[in-house]
């Protein structure tokens, strides 16, 4: 079992960045790779980055090829995405979840709350 706690959402004009980390709780946190999702209101969640469970691979939804860095720290149980360049089009609510580190979302067995991530124009 794996508890998923986001954190570091918040508004930021465009062209800012923002950080969000997620916490894992769990002695298995190295075993998971790990995502990124966001949902737009009245949009699917979509993906947005992974990390597999070593850190050694990453994936990126084209939309944020070169905006977004994703990260983990497994002595600290952490994945941190790391948003630069924001686009009004980056809002939404971002999830951390634990699975397969592929990037679809039934490849993933546990979810955060999700943080707001706000994007002004």
């Amino acid at each position: 079992q794996v508890q998923l706690v986001e954190s570091g959402g918040g508004l930021v004009q465009a062209g800012g960045s923002l950080r969000l980390s997620c916490a894992a709780s769990g002695r298995t946190f190295g075993y998971y790779g790990m995502g990124w999702f966001r949902q737009a209101p009245g949009k699917e969640r979509e993906f947005v980055a992974a990390i597999n469970w070593s850190g050694g691979s990453t994936d990126y939804a084209d939309s944020v090829k070169g905006r977004f860095t994703i990260s983990r720290d497994n002595a600290r149980n952490t994945v941190a995405l790391q948003m630069n360049s924001l686009k009004p089009e980056d809002t939404g609510v971002y999830y951390c979840a634990a699975g397969r580190a592929g990037n679809r979302r039934y490849e993933y067995n546990y979810w955060g709350q999700g943080t707001q991530v706000t994007v002004s124009s």
